[in-house]
């Protein structure tokens, strides 16, 4: 299992409810927690999921995520 940190367009609390069925329906995610309050509104995510899936998943659901080194 790996945890992985992707730069985001989440931006308040509003868009962590929409984000959180797409998140939670996703079986290789284990984990998942966004920092709203950091510049980046950085997304960590914990489990055996591509950083692409992750990106994808996002996308569908409205909104941009760019995997962080």
């Amino acid at each position: 299992m790996k945890t992985q940190t992707f730069k985001t367009t989440i931006n308040c609390g509003g868009c962590v409810r929409a984000i959180t069925p797409v998140l939670n329906a996703e079986p290789a995610i284990a984990s998942w927690q966004v920092d709203t309050a950091n510049p980046d509104k950085v997304l960590t995510v914990t489990g055996d999921v591509s950083a692409e899936r992750v990106e994808c998943l996002l996308e569908e659901a409205g909104f941009k995520a760019e995997a962080l080194a």
